[in-house]
């Protein structure tokens, strides 16, 4: 598939889509439903491909791979350790299976690769000097466990019925519909500590461990601090308080922990034939990772574009930016 045909690479190799980023028309003014519905349910699109894989997998793992709510009222070490290694199984299994593919087989080479460089292997910044390996320790050691904590709690409330419960048979359209709801919460919330840790005092000491990874690459997914896991998963904490049902929760765990790669596979779409490829919708957050201050959600809700940090990818809106950081750099010299 020739990369030349979807965008340019300039001379350090980096490679830039031709299509702009933009946001989808569900917030734009005045309302287009026919372009909403077709955003929603067309492909590449809203449900497609990755918000139903991960629903699929949710719903798959509930009903066969998930303690039954009975067990699950009395805290015991059989059923969180078999989440747990449930979890570390499945999070290996997908984010291995990705990296695999375009970092160990490298099937595709750097065609449609942002950064033409691959992940370090020699590098001090990183425990054990390998990117990969530091971004595994910290998700396996870290993110996975945190994740888990949440379910297992989240889990245990619903089975004591400390929670408000939602059965489908009782309310079949809000369970749908909150289903589709869910990415869009999960953004928002996301936004919200995303900010939150690039305040500077807690950039420093937490979110840098995260942007060590200038060239992301999958396990660079949930690579972050104890302190950022608690705060990136902490949104499954609204299922304690909006009705829902375990299924909801696990796909909002699910999809913090899983689809996180999206915005980390490091390439724009991926081969899987002569003339057919996957779009990772990746650019964005590569955006986030080379400059740092733009691009802090990615998806659906234009915040970026209403708090004037979103980055499209063009020149203009490089010159934007940079205009911005020497404005910001000016008034802390005045004030200095």
């Amino acid at each position: 598939m020739d990369e030349a045909k979807y965008g340019t690479r300039d001379r350090r190799g980096h490679w830039t889509p031709f299509d702009r980023l933009d946001y989808g028309p569900l917030f734009s003014w005045p309302t287009k439903p026919l372009a909403i519905l077709k955003w929603m349910f067309g492909y590449p699109g809203y449900i497609l491909p990755w918000n139903l894989l991960i629903a699929l997998i949710a719903i798959a793992v509930w009903f066969l791979a998930t303690p039954s709510l009975e067990t699950m009222k009395t805290f015991e070490v059989g059923w969180v350790a078999f989440i747990l290694a449930r979890n570390l199984a499945m999070t290996f299994v997908f984010y291995g299976s990705i990296h695999f593919l375009l970092y160990i087989r490298r099937s595709q080479g750097t065609t449609f690769k942002y950064n033409p460089k691959w992940l370090d292997n020699d590098n001090p910044t990183f425990l054990f000097k390998s990117q990969t390996l530091d971004n595994m320790f910290w998700t396996l050691a870290s993110g996975v466990p945190i994740w888990t904590a949440y379910e297992v709690l989240t889990m245990w409330v619903f089975a004591n019925g400390y929670i408000p419960f939602l059965t489908f048979a009782a309310n079949p359209v809000w369970f749908v519909v909150l289903m589709l709801i869910i990415p869009l919460f999960r953004e928002f919330h996301f936004y919200l500590v995303h900010r939150l840790i690039h305040w500077p005092p807690l950039y420093r000491t937490v979110h840098h461990l995260h942007h060590r990874n200038v060239n992301a690459g999958p396990w660079s997914s949930i690579s972050m601090h104890p302190v950022e896991h608690l705060l990136y998963f902490s949104g499954v904490l609204i299922h304690w308080i909006v009705l829902s049902h375990p299924i909801h929760a696990m796909f909002h765990l699910f999809h913090a922990g899983l689809a996180a790669v999206i915005g980390h596979f490091g390439f724009e779409k991926i081969v899987v034939g002569e003339d057919d490829a996957v779009d990772t919708h990746a650019f964005a957050h590569y955006l986030h990772h080379k400059y740092f201050e733009v691009n802090y959600a990615d998806g659906s809700i234009p915040l970026d574009r209403w708090f004037g940090t979103f980055h499209d990818g063009s020149k203009e809106a490089e010159d934007a930016m940079n205009k911005r950081f020497m404005e910001r750099a000016a008034r802390a010299r005045k004030a200095g």
